[in-house]
């Protein structure tokens, strides 16, 4: 087989795998409807937590729920699944909030380390970052 006709076959062969991943889903974004799907995802994972808050970011991609005890529980996007985690300020490696109240968290954990998130609402953002800092360790991103 020749060179040219063998790298046809492979370029098509990958087209063809990307395109039935995007056309099953594969690149679907999942999105939280409301408060009470953020509640009930974070259930599943966590039967025994009860949350009293949810503040949920922008884009519909991330709940922070307010769980307690110095406690928060994070519900976020990834591809068409949510992941969930319980946090404490303890767990938070860098946290910082610019003027529009978007907040970016770094956290420890090396399973998912994070990233930026914008609030409607400038005051979610705000109780977020109660939630989530240490006075020492926030900074004003200007």
């Amino acid at each position: 087989m020749s060179l040219p006709v063998l790298v046809a076959i492979v370029v098509f062969g990958v087209a063809l795998s990307v395109l039935a991943v995007h056309l099953t889903g594969g690149t679907k974004t999942a999105t939280l409807a409301g408060a009470d799907q953020a509640r009930n995802r974070f259930a599943e994972d966590f039967p025994d937590e009860m949350a009293t808050g949810v503040r949920l970011t922008a884009d519909a991609r991330t709940a922070f729920l307010d769980l307690g005890r110095g406690r928060s529980g994070i519900v976020h996007s990834v591809g068409d699944c949510f992941l969930t985690r319980i946090v404490t300020p303890r767990d938070v490696a860098a946290l910082s909030v610019d003027g529009a109240g978007a907040i970016s968290l770094r956290l420890a954990d090396f399973t998912w380390k994070g990233g930026r998130f914008t609030f409607a609402d400038k005051a979610d953002g705000e109780a977020v970052v109660a939630a989530l800092g240490r006075r020492n360790q926030i900074k004003e991103a200007a």
